[in-house]
């Protein structure tokens, strides 16, 4: 970040209080990690509330806080009150964003958005120095973090913006203020609170609320209600571009993961250079050379005891769509032992619960897998979908399963796909065993 002083913060924020004038080089939100030089924010969370550190981090030397109340015994020079905390960090996240001279890329999708990201990085890194969000950090917490923290010296800078209502992206795009802004696909993803798939298509659209003039839409022409998204795309700018089966740049994409997900996920980032005026030969090298993230469909190979198995970790998440993609990709892969999927549940579908889990047993039919690991309540209706004669086994927790899995169920030369919501299912603690023994 920009250095600033406690005098432009306050100005920045509208607080009429003169604070002791100091120079800010950073800002947290985590009281642990503050400095002489540090603005601390104190945000209240589920567990924390950070004005109970208040006169911890004082005591430790940090010049400026924000408060949403007066603390007693704290230096009141010290410390400047807001009505909201969380806006307040975003509005000097803003105000950080505002001083950079670079193009800024925001991206959203249902899934497969942090993937889509660390792709484009990659490619647009080849041009010139590229700043992406670190991590998943995507929410009301973490797009102002990684505002604050772009690298001011970088010609591109990706942030990556996730939603579980409403209104949330359209929130995170005005103090982002992009100069393109991609929607990479539109997914059964939080039904449990947005109810249809139209609302996710309407909370998705919403980053291109955000569009600086003359910034250019880029949305998946191919992925459910894209009309929403054209709609809210056109409605915003005149620079409208859409990417699909039909639609994309004539290139040769040797990708290093199989599966159509993957191409949809190449065919944004080439339709962000394309816009940006960047030749397209750099990126699709870049792309082919791309290997998955860690928990995202990265393949490990997996030596148990002399048996060698083929690991493809897609454990972080699990959507409907993306979890039949992950089977589809994993039955077209050629064995010398057999088609294994441990699933675990997907989460915040509602009403749509059942059917979800429904419709992934049957892409596990459909693509011949031959054994399959249900884990948690809600793959039994999964498990029920299954061929005569595919082994199958329920867990009503992950407790155990990576046991049953190595001693009993995996054999040499087989390829096991680990997938579901990373929370809710914690079928990752199942990959980070097997991991553990890849050579």
């Amino acid at each position: 970040m920009i250095e600033m002083n406690s005098f432009l913060i306050a100005d920045i924020l509208g607080v009429q209080r003169r604070a002791k004038e100091a120079v800010i080089k950073e800002i947290s939100t985590d009281s642990r990690k503050v400095s002489t030089d540090t603005l601390f924010i104190a945000l209240k969370g589920e567990k924390f509330d950070g004005h109970d550190f208040i006169l911890d981090v004082l005591n430790k030397g940090v010049p400026l806080v924000l408060s949403e109340k007066e603390i007693a015994g704290a230096d009141k020079e010290r410390v400047l009150i807001v009505p909201d905390t969380l806006k307040a960090f975003g509005k000097l996240a803003q105000y950080n964003r505002r001083q950079y001279k670079g193009t800024v890329i925001a991206l959203t999708g249902s899934s497969g958005k942090t993937t889509t990201k660390e792709e484009l990085k990659a490619a647009l890194s080849v041009y010139a120095p590229t700043y992406a969000t670190s991590g998943n950090f995507n929410n009301f917490i973490g797009v102002p973090r990684s505002l604050l923290d772009i690298d001011m010296n970088a010609q591109y800078a990706i942030i990556e913006m996730g939603m579980s209502a409403l209104g949330e992206i359209d929130y995170l795009v005005h103090l982002t203020e992009p100069d393109v802004a991609l929607v990479t696909n539109v997914y059964p993803m939080h039904l449990e609170f947005l109810k249809t798939m139209e609302n996710i298509a309407k909370a998705k659209a919403e980053i291109f609320s955000g569009l600086k003039q003359g910034g250019a839409a880029i949305y998946n022409e191919d992925t459910n209600h894209a009309e929403i998204l054209r709609q809210a795309a056109e409605k915003a700018t005149d620079k409208v571009r859409s990417f699909g089966k039909n639609k994309h740049p004539s290139v040769e994409l040797n990708l290093e993961e199989s599966g159509e997900h993957y191409l949809y996920n190449a065919w944004a980032v080439l339709s962000v250079i394309d816009v940006l005026g960047l030749p397209l030969g750099p990126a699709v090298q870049a792309l082919n050379q791309f290997s998955a993230p860690e928990g995202r469909g990265k393949k490990f190979t997996v030596n148990l005891n002399g048996k060698k198995i083929t690991l493809i970790d897609n454990s972080y998440s699990g959507g409907p769509d993306a979890t039949v993609m992950a089977i589809n990709s994993l039955g077209k892969i050629p064995v010398g032992g057999r088609h294994v999927a441990v699933i675990g549940k997907m989460a915040e579908l509602g009403d749509y619960t059942k059917e979800a889990h429904i419709r992934v047993g049957q892409a596990l039919k459909n693509n011949g897998i031959d054994v399959v690991i249900g884990v948690c309540a809600e793959t039994k209706d999964m498990l029920a979908q299954l061929a005569d004669g595919t082994e199958r086994y329920y867990f009503d927790n992950v407790n155990g399963v990576s046991e049953f899995l190595q001693n009993e169920v995996l054999q040499d030369g087989d390829v096991v796909l680990i997938k579901g919501s990373h929370y809710s299912s914690q079928v990752y603690k199942v990959a980070n065993d097997l991991k553990a023994h890849a050579v």
